[in-house]
């Protein structure tokens, strides 16, 4: 099963940043604002998360 790393922003918690597992975090300018929160199997993101990740190498997500 396809795995995907977790970042939350610390200065807007609401908003979650998805990576492939273990590929780290993409090129961002704040990188330091955002914090390793976990691990999630593909079956339990919403699909166009996925298929963000897919498409980008990474995807954000409302997870409020």
């Amino acid at each position: 099963m396809e795995e995907y790393d977790l970042y939350i922003n610390v200065k807007k918690p609401g908003i979650g940043l998805y990576v492939r597992k273990g590929a780290g975090l993409p090129d961002l300018a704040d990188k330091d604002d955002w914090v390793f929160d976990g691990v999630a199997t593909r079956d339990l993101l919403p699909p166009d998360v996925v298929k963000g990740v897919d498409a980008n190498g990474h995807a954000f997500r409302d997870m409020d």
